[in-house]
């Protein structure tokens, strides 16, 4: 049984501010991960002009997928979700003492079980690298340079897991933007080695062993940028390991569900690779689109899940149902105001985005043409992925954290069940698609779960969503329209050319979305609206 609802008392009297104190922290998370994502971009782009749709480039995209499949498992996936409501429980009811112990004893267990798994990893990279691509083996060549950028990208892991556990300590506490602006640093090393590498005239083998360290390097970046404000908090590092304490096998029980839980979009990328080694530079092309959804999905759903999953941990530490109800739906009418017409535009400008961003070195533009058709599976199940991102979390701040491993494990099913049957059909197309169908049905066995846990008022979620959908539908018609347009008056072969294209088209989109959201009277147009222009007087 839950707790009873409490009445609320000081939410009450900011009840009527709640929507837009959302919205605006989430405008501050948002400002930081676009500037990480747009990085992440770039960095993509100086991947595709070294390396292209190679070998050499499937081989870093398995390589990095491994010890990054574990670290949204276990570190941003798993220990996040289950750290933050743990540390916040711990802050409110036993003090920041217990609470920056709390902290030092998972940093211990970090060092302990994560560096003992990095090893094992290095140790075992060969036969792991058969596992998740067997076709590499066809290959010359190719399956060794996987297992040794593999090894060099390991110690990644228990590196971002200590930056999570720092991350968590700030977002606990409100300190929302050092932990967005992290990742813009890892971005700014790996770009920092790629214009050495490129600057170097470096070979295709020397370029992605080059680009493997600089991303471990990267990956240091996005720990120590961290601490200077976590000692600003009170935080002292001491080294301590207890697996009996409470709090920390709290953690633990948490943990293991979560792992699961929040795992369906990585497994299914883990099952879509063993399929795709099939296809030479299939793992690249999904990778450069996933890359491209990685920029709506981080930029809006994450920073919305990062401020709705601290507010319901605190909902939650209070005993606060009502509240956790309020917070989860306005995270849902945020997010689908804010994805939805992003999936409209990505699926209308889905090859003139391509082109711009990554036909450049040795991207040809038949990978363009297959890249975008990936990008299309994949966009179709964006609002579905950043909607998990802020259900999820709600589960875990209620201690039932078995609910999102049953949807996890359903979805995973479904994905395996749709790659059988859509990759003889559509090859790797269809492995996007797949991915896209199993989100989606995560999220849906989410929010039906919600509802009959603790209340939601799906009806308006509902509305609201179709509301915006109606909306997004101007905005796809005008950037198909304007993009063309633009095309075919300066063509597609000179980079200005696609720049005019796709940037006038977004214009036009965005436009016709913010009227027809108007005429449509979506109040998060009004809440946004407001806050730059309180931004802008200040």
């Amino acid at each position: 049984m839950l707790p009873a609802v409490r009445e609320p008392t000081q939410e009450r009297v900011e009840a009527a501010r709640a929507p837009a104190r959302m919205g605006a922290m989430a405008a501050l998370v948002s400002a930081a991960t676009m500037l990480s994502r747009v990085l992440g971009l770039v960095r993509e782009q100086l991947f595709a002009a070294l390396l292209g749709a190679s070998a050499f480039a499937d081989a870093f995209v398995v390589a990095f997928r491994i010890p990054n499949l574990l670290r949204d498992l276990f570190a941003e996936g798993a220990l996040s979700a289950a750290f933050v409501p743990t540390f916040t429980d711990t802050l409110k009811n036993q003090g920041r003492a217990q609470a920056i112990r709390l902290a030092n004893l998972v940093i211990g267990a970090i060092l302990v079980v994560v560096g003992g798994l990095t090893l094992l990893g290095i140790y075992f990279a060969p036969w792991i690298v058969d596992a998740m691509a067997p076709g590499f083996s066809e290959v010359e060549g190719k399956r060794d340079i996987t297992v040794l950028c593999t090894r060099i990208m390991f110690p990644f892991l228990p590196l971002v897991s200590l930056a999570a556990v720092t991350m968590g300590q700030l977002n606990a506490q409100e300190r929302f933007g050092p932990p967005a602006f992290a990742s813009a640093l890892f971005n700014v090393v790996a770009i920092l080695g790629g214009l050495f590498l490129f600057w170097a005239g470096a070979r295709e083998e020397q370029a992605v062993i080059g680009w493997s360290i600089f991303t471990l390097l990267g990956g240091a970046a996005q720990l120590l940028i961290q601490v200077p404000v976590a000692r600003a908090l009170g935080h002292r590092f001491k080294l301590l390991v207890d697996f009996a304490d409470p709090g920390l096998r709290r953690i633990a029980r948490l943990m293991g569900p979560a792992t699961v839980g929040l795992a369906a979009t990585q497994v299914n990328l883990f099952v879509n690779t063993i399929f795709a080694s099939k296809v030479e530079g299939a793992p690249a092309w999904l990778s450069y689109a996933f890359r491209l959804m990685q920029l709506p999905i981080g930029v809006f759903g994450v920073a919305v899940a990062t401020i709705a999953t601290a507010g319901l941990a605190k909902r939650a530490a209070e005993k606060d149902l009502e509240g956790m109800q309020s917070t989860l739906g306005q995270g849902l009418r945020l997010v689908a105001f804010l994805t939805v017409p992003s999936m409209i535009g990505l699926i209308a400008l889905r090859e003139p985005i391509v082109r711009l961003l990554f036909e450049h070195g040795r991207f040809q533009p038949a990978d363009t043409v297959a890249t975008a058709w990936a990008t299309l599976g994949y966009a179709v199940g964006l609002y579905a992925y950043a909607g998990v991102k802020v259900v999820a979390p709600a589960f875990y701040a209620l201690d039932r954290a078995r609910i999102p491993l049953y949807a996890s494990l359903t979805a995973v099913a479904a994905n395996i069940l749709f790659n059988v049957l859509l990759f003889p059909v559509l090859s790797f197309k269809g492995l996007a698609l797949g991915t896209s169908l199993a989100a989606a049905l995560n999220f849906g066995v989410l929010i039906f779960a919600f509802r009959r846990e603790v209340g939601l008022r799906l009806g308006a979620t509902v509305g609201h969503l179709l509301r915006v959908l109606v909306a997004a539908f101007p905005c796809g018609l005008a950037a198909i329209a304007v993009a063309g347009a633009v095309e075919s008056w300066l063509g597609v072969e000179l980079v200005p050319a696609r720049i005019l294209a796709v940037g006038l088209a977004i214009v036009a989109g965005a436009s016709a979305y913010a009227l027809a959201c108007k005429a449509l009277r979506v109040r998060e147009l009004e809440e946004l609206t407001a806050f730059v222009a309180r931004r802008l007087r200040r």
